[in-house]
């Protein structure tokens, strides 16, 4: 009987890890990773405040009022975070759009400081930059369409996420509850993978903060000790924080405006914050395989063969989850003992 008893269990048990394992990828493969990471930050929020402010109630009915407040206004001040950061880029001080049109007057206003063979490739003045735009828009409206949709609908699996990962975090303040085999196999899966988010993510939090105050000691900082202030400079360091969330394409973006604002000083001060921008780049790449390395005892090599990977097979989703993802899988198999 106790035989039959422990096949049994360890059926369970490796029916349960292969679940597991295949969950986050069916996330990515359903392109659900914004759902996903939106409902893992609410639970792992709330999991990690509840206990210290549980401790001071008695009644089980008053922790489960308490986790579910917790859970409301951590949505709430989520939403209002990303609410005045969107009105924030587009307000009179860090307008996007007055950012954009700056960054024409720049490149129109730079042709004369710049090669003959770089100007080649630059329109001849602003007009001809709005209608190269208006053109090029025109011709891929149907992707930008596309491109809106899918926004959309991330947005949408943003907030379902957070509202199931609030529902799950309440959850877990029913002391009556009772799993059956399988369910609690998969629940106990599921807090390894919890664990490694949380670990991951503040990680690149910090990643991104150190990104954001070395940009914003040299834009706001150090050129102004030479008397020299570039134009939304301090737009450009929330910029940078914020895009620096994103992997590789949201460094992209940052480092290719502030080339371009460096240009309405001089050439050469373009060219020295490219040189800035390149040892960040490069700084940032350490800094995420060290500090999400350390995080989840992994080599840097072998984060970033993860990163790679997940990459190649699942595009930018693949490489969003990558770091969580193989974290969670080094736990799981040093659970077994494999590593």
């Amino acid at each position: 009987m106790q035989t039959l008893e422990s096949a049994s269990d360890r059926h369970v048990r490796n029916i349960a890890f292969v679940i597991a394992l295949a969950a986050p990828l069916a996330a990515v493969l359903l392109q659900l990773v914004p759902a996903l990471l939106a409902g893992l930050l609410i639970y792992a929020l709330v999991r990690t405040l509840a206990p210290r402010l549980e401790a001071h109630l008695s009644s089980h009915g008053s922790r489960v009022a308490l986790v579910a407040a917790l859970a409301f206004a951590i949505v709430a001040a989520i939403v209002a975070l990303t609410v005045a950061a969107i009105a924030f880029l587009h307000s009179d001080a860090g307008s996007l759009p007055a950012l954009m049109k700056k960054m024409a007057e720049i490149i129109d206003s730079s042709r004369a400081s710049l090669p003959a063979w770089a100007t080649e490739y630059l329109p001849s003045d602003t007009s001809t930059l709005q209608g190269s735009a208006a053109t090029w828009l025109r011709e891929h409206a149907g992707e930008l369409q596309k491109i809106g949709t899918a926004t959309l609908r991330a947005i949408a699996h943003a907030l379902l996420g957070m509202v199931v990962g609030a529902l799950l975090a309440l959850r877990e303040t029913d002391a009556e509850n009772i799993q059956a085999p399988l369910a609690a196999a998969l629940a106990a899966h599921a807090g390894r993978f919890v664990g490694a988010f949380r670990r991951v993510v503040f990680a690149q939090v910090q990643i991104a903060a150190i990104n954001a105050l070395l940009t914003g000691l040299f834009l706001v900082v150090g050129l102004s000790l030479f008397g020299i202030h570039l134009p939304l400079a301090k737009t450009m360091v929330v910029l940078t924080f914020v895009t620096g969330l994103l992997p590789v394409i949201g460094n992209l973006v940052s480092n290719s405006v502030i080339f371009v604002l460096c240009l309405s000083h001089s050439l050469e001060l373009a060219l020295l914050s490219l040189v800035f921008l390149v040892v960040v780049h490069k700084l940032e790449y350490f800094l995420n395989a060290r500090i999400v390395g350390n995080s989840i005892k992994a080599r840097s090599w072998e984060l970033l063969l993860a990163m790679l990977v997940m990459e190649a097979l699942f595009g930018l989703g693949g490489l969003v989850l990558a770091p969580i993802y193989y974290a969670y899988l080094k736990d799981e198999l040093a659970q077994r003992k494999l590593v």
